[in-house]
């Protein structure tokens, strides 16, 4: 096991240096320049160079990259052109927001799509398994920002019972930290939702299927045993790699819910770069969310070894 996990963890490696070669590539690339975005509009040519020599564009490409790559090794991001703070400190700032929305988005979409999933395959062909199905369709086909708009019309404006944008720390009141995530953990929640109940009624009707469910069925085991400790066991393997790939349609979703909440988050924290032409944030953000999906499927390879011993071989 402990050689499994090594392994894994060494693969990691390459993977984030093409990953950190991408993105310093694109953004060096592209036809803004940095030191004429710092400098502005009304400045010189002669401004203009100045401001490129102390950010060391005038070097190679390859000099630039071991520069830039040395000082990511030791934790310094660089500094912001827009918000003139070190975007160590803006990702520390928005961190937490990210961080919660992602955690309440992941946790309700596992509580409702996987016993929805197993309750369509074990009533296979009624109105409830059809109902289950038309819900994935609709989770697929309506747009994360549409979601957002009818819930915050509904919940918000309709009803007044929850707030309608804006984020509050957990330091200031758990009661009002939780209520602002209902929302947009609910928003960014239906695609996740929608796919895992397809997957979980999926791979549990294969299972379904299988001798030993029979048997179990016949041993007079109750049909929620034979459903979650059973069916469900054996139907895992593939129901976490749609968790774990999902998480690809989280980081999309992120940025397009923060904005629509006013979440002050990493995804709006994005967006406002990309606008702003803001380079050392959007290369450290973007080092950051493939990071983070690099470890989740790393996660997800030691919970397959878990689930099936046989993967670790």
């Amino acid at each position: 096991m402990i050689f499994f996990i090594l392994r894994r963890l060494l693969a990691t490696i390459p993977v984030m240096l093409v990953v950190a070669v991408f993105v310093f590539l694109m953004l060096r690339l592209t036809p803004a320049d940095p030191a004429a975005i710092i400098a502005g509009d009304n400045a010189n040519a002669q401004q203009v160079a100045d401001i490129r020599a102390k950010l060391g564009l005038n070097e190679p490409i390859a000099t630039q990259f071991f520069i830039w790559g040395n000082k990511i090794l030791h934790g310094d991001f660089g500094e912001s052109f827009f918000f003139k703070k070190t975007v160590a400190d803006l990702i520390g700032d928005r961190v937490e927001a990210t961080l919660s929305l992602s955690f309440f988005t992941i946790v309700l979409a596992i509580l409702i799509a996987v016993p929805l999933g197993v309750l369509a395959a074990a009533r296979h062909g009624s109105w409830v398994d059809r109902v289950v199905m038309g819900f994935s369709v609709l989770g697929f086909s309506v747009p994360v920002f549409v979601v957002g708009y009818l819930l915050i019309y509904v919940f918000a404006i309709e009803l007044n019972w929850l707030p309608v944008q804006g984020y509050q720390r957990i330091a200031q009141g758990v009661g009002g930290w939780f209520q602002r995530l209902i929302l947009p953990s609910l928003t960014l929640s239906v695609v996740y939702v929608a796919l895992i109940a397809r997957m979980t009624r999926t791979s549990m009707l294969e299972v379904l299927s299988e001798d030993y469910v029979r048997t179990a069925r016949a041993k007079g085991q109750t049909e929620r045993k034979v459903l979650f400790r059973h069916a469900l066991r054996n139907a895992a393997v593939p129901i976490v790699t749609v968790i774990g790939l999902g998480v690809a349609l989280l980081i999309g979703g992120v940025v397009v819910t923060e904005s629509v909440f006013s979440i002050p988050g990493l995804g709006r924290l994005t967006v406002e770069a990309v606008l702003a032409r803001d380079f050392p944030v959007i290369q450290a953000v973007i080092l950051l969310f493939s990071l983070v999906y690099v470890m989740i499927n790393l996660a997800v390879d030691l919970t397959y070894s878990v689930l099936d011993p046989r993967i670790r071989n």
